[in-house]
């Protein structure tokens, strides 16, 4: 039977590879010797698509190769996710989430979607590239209480900014909490475009978003 160590090293090496096949092996060997799957998944997993994300910033590979990598991650994490162990909450709340306009990355996102629909947050999940007046529209649309925003290139990180510019201009930024995270997005410039919190991590967004809800409840009532 393969150690821990050596269980974590091809979970990580077959997710950069982009090997589906592999990553799903490698999930299901570490649930059988009792590694933690949330671990797997935003630890082990996030490192390997850190990895992945500087070979394409560096032009070592492709858009089609990040997406090989994204597939194997997004395999794995539905082999992992059942044995995944997240406090529900008690304050219910409809979030949006997306990658913002030019940027394909998208498992930060999609770990966040998963880590909050876990905890029972009702998450209406974009996708990746999302032109950004469809945040405003779908936001009014669904009575949204949070925005999520992602972005992993530093070129797509306004979309942010000007997202949030669009919600002042709308007369709904304070009927929502605004959350932004990606691998270039500090807390510093998250506060200096006027979000609410830029979450370390998919377990850390869980926390931050159950706790600005119960403010903009608090605050604004249950009523948009």
């Amino acid at each position: 039977m393969a150690t821990k160590e050596e269980v974590i090293s091809k979970f990580k090496e077959a997710i950069v590879n982009g090997d589906e096949e592999a990553a799903v092996k490698w999930a299901k060997e570490s649930i059988s010797i009792g590694l933690d799957a949330y671990e797997m998944i935003t630890k082990y997993g996030g490192e390997a698509m850190e990895i992945v994300s500087k070979m394409y910033e560096e032009k070592k590979i492709f858009v089609p190769e990040v997406l090989l990598a994204a597939n194997a991650l997004t395999s794995a994490i539905e082999v992992l996710k059942p044995y995944m162990k997240v406090e529900t909450t008690k304050v219910p709340a409809k979030v949006v989430l997306g990658v913002v306009e030019g940027d394909i990355h998208d498992i930060g996102k999609n770990l966040v979607k998963i880590m909050l629909s876990a905890a029972g947050f009702e998450v209406i999940d974009l996708g990746r590239d999302v032109p950004l007046q469809k945040f405003i529209d779908t936001v009014k649309e669904v009575k949204a209480d949070v925005l999520g925003m992602s972005a992993l290139m530093s070129t797509t990180m306004p979309g942010m900014k000007k997202v949030i510019d669009m919600l002042k201009e709308a007369g709904i930024r304070d009927k929502i909490v605004v959350v932004v995270g990606g691998g270039p997005v500090t807390p510093e410039w998250a506060q200096s475009i006027g979000a609410d919190a830029r979450p370390r991590d998919a377990s850390a967004a869980v926390g931050a978003v159950k706790e600005l809800v119960e403010k903009l409840k608090q605050k604004r009532g249950e009523s948009w």
